[in-house]
């Protein structure tokens, strides 16, 4: 099992104070935590590793409700649900855990009620239990598997994870894997580099495997997160 401390939260709160609040609790608590304040920002920082999402229904762009669709319906793991609403009425609290939320929290609330569930949540679904299987790479076959479903990638796709899983948690920047992948000096935009990682992301993601196994590290590059590659 993972340990809170290695634990990451991403908190979906349109309310700064509030999200600030929770954030603070959190981190007293020894969790890990991102903050968004809209189902666009929550989306992108869900490509990065997420053991549990602490969502707000009403945000300014959307419905919570269509997150934790989207969440619940990912395939092999998927970050545990608690949501934070100010809509205490019971269908919503039925509809929310019936989707596959783990909790559901009415506003007002105290930010230290909020850490004692999100780490009881953590205890009850432990993120190194939903990983596996693993994703595994082979340079003499050149074949790259999760569990038993093997990844369809193109030359350049199996290069560029061979790259990021041969030093997990380090960080590449966008020059050091055009170096590295296509050669030294070669013209390449950052946006190619981009669709390249959102394809295998979602190769990943087809053969089972967390598409957020591949981090983001924002103004930098990307790396392979240490706790989820083989």
């Amino acid at each position: 099992m993972s340990s809170h401390s290695q634990s990451s939260v991403l908190v979906v709160e349109d309310e700064p104070a509030i999200a600030e609040s929770i954030a603070y609790a959190l981190g007293k608590a020894d969790l890990r935590t991102r903050q968004a304040g809209t189902l666009e920002h929550a989306r992108a920082e869900l490509e990065q590793q997420t053991d549990l999402l602490l969502l707000d229904l009403m945000l300014p762009d959307g419905s919570g409700f269509d997150l934790i669709a989207e969440v619940t319906a990912r395939a092999g793991a998927r970050p545990a649900i608690i949501v934070l609403s100010s809509r205490d009425a019971e269908a919503d609290r039925v509809r929310a855990l019936e989707m596959g939320a783990d909790d559901y929290v009415v506003k007002p609330f105290s930010p230290r009620e909020v850490a004692a569930r999100v780490k009881a949540v953590l205890r009850r679904t432990p993120t190194a239990e939903r990983t596996e299987p693993l994703l595994r790479l082979s340079s003499n076959t050149r074949r790259a598997t999760f569990g038993e479903h093997e990844l369809e990638l193109t030359r350049v796709e199996f290069d560029l994870l061979a790259l990021l899983m041969s030093k997990p948690g380090h960080v590449f920047s966008r020059t050091n894997i055009i170096d590295l992948v296509w050669g030294p000096g070669f013209a390449l935009s950052d946006r190619t580099i981009d669709s390249h990682i959102k394809a295998l992301r979602k190769e990943i993601a087809r053969a089972g495997g967390p598409p957020a196994s591949i981090e983001t590290v924002r103004g930098i590059g990307y790396r392979m997160s240490s706790e989820r590659d083989a």
